[in-house]
């Protein structure tokens, strides 16, 4: 399924579980905020609509469209839905048993 910003989904997750990562759609009202998050295992993150702030290390971060972040494990991070409509966004995390 192609997104309306060019993103070919089955491709990214065909490329992503090709790497050993899951891949799942989310979507986030306009103001939400994910804060102080932590996870075992790497997590890629994709933006596929709207407008999206992450923070992490210290950084703050506004992927384009189609723009894969990697969030190694362990590392604490904040997602915002800093837009003014609902944004979408995948996410995996790294298999274990790979």
């Amino acid at each position: 399924m192609r997104e309306p910003t060019g993103v070919d989904r089955a491709a990214v997750a065909k490329d992503w579980r090709g790497r050993g990562f899951s891949c799942e759609l989310w979507t986030d009202p306009p103001g939400q905020v994910w804060e102080g998050y932590v996870h075992p295992t790497d997590e890629l993150f994709m933006i596929l609509e709207g407008v999206v702030e992450l923070e992490m290390r210290g950084r703050k971060l506004r992927p384009k469209a189609g723009e894969e972040i990697l969030i190694p494990a362990k590392t604490v991070h904040t997602v915002r839905n800093a837009g003014s409509t609902a944004s979408r966004w995948l996410y995996g995390y790294k298999e274990r048993d790979r």
